[in-house]
Formats: C-alpha cells, sequence, structure tokens
C-alpha cells in the first residue's frame, strides 16, 4: 500500500520559512517523481514545484521561483519543499504527489493527505 505522509506545515509570520518533508512508503521511491501542489479556500489545486526521481528534473511555479526549492533523499525515502520569504498569499493545504512520468501537471498516481501552512501578515 502506497502511503505519502507530509510533515512541517503550521502558523508562520510574513517572511518567515518552513520545510515540508514528504515521506513515501509503499514504493520504489527513486524511481518516482515527486511534485508539490497546493490549494487555497475557494481556488484550485495548483502546481508548485516537482522533481524528476534523479534530482536532474527540477521545475518551479513563477509565483513561488527564487523562495521555494525542492529536493530529495532517495536513501530516506523522503521529498522536501523548502519555504523561504513566505507571504499571506502562500496560505494553502500543500500535498505531495508522485508519478512514474515526470510532469508538471496533476496527472500524479499518488497523493498525500496534505499539510496546513497559514502565513500571517
Amino acid at each position: 500500500q502506497v502511503q505519502l505522509v507530509e510533515s512541517g506545515g503550521g502558523l508562520v509570520q510574513a517572511g518567515g520559512s518552513l520545510r515540508l518533508s514528504c515521506a513515501a512508503s509503499g514504493l520504489t521511491f527513486s524511481t518516482f517523481a515527486v511534485g508539490w501542489f497546493r490549494q487555497a479556500p475557494g481556488k484550485e489545486r495548483e502546481f508548485v514545484a516537482a522533481i524528476s526521481w534523479t534530482g536532474a528534473s527540477i521545475d518551479i511555479a513563477d509565483s513561488v521561483k527564487g523562495r521555494f526549492t525542492i529536493s530529495r533523499d532517495n536513501a530516506k525515502n523522503t521529498g522536501y519543499l523548502q519555504m523561504n520569504s513566505l507571504k499571506p498569499e502562500d496560505t494553502a493545504v500543500y500535498y505531495c504527489a508522485a508519478t512514474l512520468h515526470y510532469v508538471t501537471s496533476d496527472d500524479y498516481d499518488y497523493w498525500g493527505q496534505g499539510t496546513q501552512v497559514t502565513v500571517s501578515s
């Protein structure tokens, strides 16, 4: 059974930082691309970042480019999203996802339950 479990969300002031983790089990993590998405209240889910299984390919949404960094540690079966210079508009539920085929759409095979990130002004 595949499981993706996000952690690291919380409440932070504008300008602060958070590091989200995505712990994977039940799959050969090193062969899956990892993506991060977010959904704010009343809005559609949007792409944030993706990283290929080797880390050779990375895509970051323009809205967070220069502030967010995606990485992975295949030895730990974990993906990460480092979020710096957070803004109130970054407030959302953040989801990690995994897919065998690297994409920046939301066409992912497996999804986590999400972790809430709230940025206060």
